[in-house]
């Protein structure tokens, strides 16, 4: 806060309070008096982020507001144990990948990595990500096909867990980013359709051995809230005959 007048105690007023978490004084001063105002989880968070709260605090205000609570960190997930990354290397032949909720990739195995053999790193030497990697592709240079039906659900599904950290400079930096790098994202975007992971079959081209359909499937992984496993298993003989010769380029000598 800018320096003002002399204070008589440390800390906060109620109205720098409100004006740091993006609400109007009245409703924070309800929300102080334990008034029944229905708040958001959203809105906590900012409050919370504000007043520095840490975990037990956190739950705690959400548990005064009647609000469930989740304890997701505000730094998204940057890698996986080799535990985890043993785990997805001993998917091959299908191809495999540790997510946050962000899209970032944490970690693959070399089948996912030769699926996908486009440039996925965002710009700044962030993580690779692969919302940032379909969507900056030319579309024929892009593995992923029918993207008009597949790309709307995958924006839905960064919606959905947007609600949990809007606000947060490193996701906002992302959507912004992204937005202006594709106006196909910001249109998407800007729908508000949420959706959760789930188990589908996509279709993915690859120049030497062609169209593939892989059904995939999400698993969670235990102490990494918010991230996931996801594996693609061959929906048909043919993908699983082309996933096979995958396997051989990442690894001509067998």
């Amino acid at each position: 806060m800018p320096p003002g007048l002399r204070r008589r105690t440390p800390g906060l007023r109620r109205e720098e309070v409100a004006q740091l978490s993006g609400v109007g004084v009245t409703w924070y001063t309800w929300l102080e008096q334990g008034r029944p105002i229905n708040a958001s989880a959203q809105v906590l968070d900012a409050v919370a982020r504000t007043l520095r709260l840490d975990p037990p605090e956190r739950e705690h205000l959400y548990h005064l507001a009647d609000v469930p609570y989740s304890a997701v960190p505000e730094t998204a997930a940057q890698s996986v144990s080799p535990e985890v990354q043993g785990i997805i290397d001993a998917l091959e032949p299908r191809p495999a990948v540790a997510y946050n909720s962000r899209f970032d990739i944490l970690a693959a195995n070399d089948v996912y990595r030769t699926l996908f053999d486009v440039p996925l790193m965002q710009p700044s030497g962030r993580l690779p990500n692969a919302l940032w990697g379909l969507f900056t592709a030319e579309e024929d240079d892009c593995p992923l096909m029918f993207r008009e039906t597949e790309l709307p659900v995958m924006v839905a599904t960064l919606r959905a867990a947007y609600g949990l950290h809007a606000g947060e400079p490193a996701w906002e930096g992302f959507i912004r980013k992204l937005s202006a790098a594709s106006p196909l994202f910001a249109r998407l975007w800007e729908s508000g359709d949420v959706a959760e992971p789930g188990r589908r079959v996509k279709t993915f081209r690859h120049a030497a051995v062609g169209e593939l359909r892989m059904t995939s499937v999400s698993l969670s992984i235990h102490g990494m809230p918010e991230c996931r496993i996801v594996v693609y298993t061959p929906d048909d003989e043919e993908t699983a005959r082309r996933t096979a010769r995958l396997m051989e380029m990442k690894n001509p000598a067998h």
